[in-house]
């Protein structure tokens, strides 16, 4: 797995390239939850079978494989604070593209100080409005914001 040190500062990439590469992230993330697949093989191979065109450039690629280790590393970190705000709801009951969404974001309150809270969560609710239901929306934001409450994140 890459190491804290060795990941990409947020800082490094513009803000369209975060968003395509949190887009891969969650793919990424999806094969690993659902296929069952170490993250590590996911990482290697997810590039090779995308679509026709040029690859993404680098910087997208070592921030989405950022983020998806550091989502499958700290999974059970992540967890917890989104049982904690998603009164009634058990997180393996729920729709695995919100969880991903929902783990996705509760890492970068964590792990990327430097993204300010507002953009985490209009970032999940972007994918949550291109990977989910529409009603998936509301219940991320409202499991987001409280999560970013609970941290005292800005």
């Amino acid at each position: 797995m890459m190491a804290e040190a060795d990941r990409p500062s947020v800082r490094q990439v513009s803000a369209d390239s975060r968003h395509r590469g949190r887009e891969a992230a969650l793919q990424m993330l999806y094969q690993w939850e659902v296929g069952r697949t170490p993250i590590d093989d996911v990482c290697r191979t997810f590039w090779s079978g995308g679509p026709e065109g040029a690859p993404p450039a680098e910087s997208i690629r070592a921030f989405a494989v950022a983020l998806a280790t550091g989502v499958a590393a700290h999974f059970e970190q992540l967890d917890p604070l989104i049982v904690e705000a998603a009164e009634h709801w058990r997180i393996e009951r729920m729709n695995v593209m919100d969880r991903l969404i929902l783990r996705l974001g509760v890492y970068e309150f964590l792990h990327e100080p430097d993204t300010p809270a507002i953009v985490v969560i209009n970032e999940a609710l972007e994918l949550g409005r291109t990977f989910s239901a529409g009603e998936s929306v509301r219940f991320i934001n409202g499991i987001l914001d409280a999560i970013r409450r609970t941290l005292n994140r800005e």
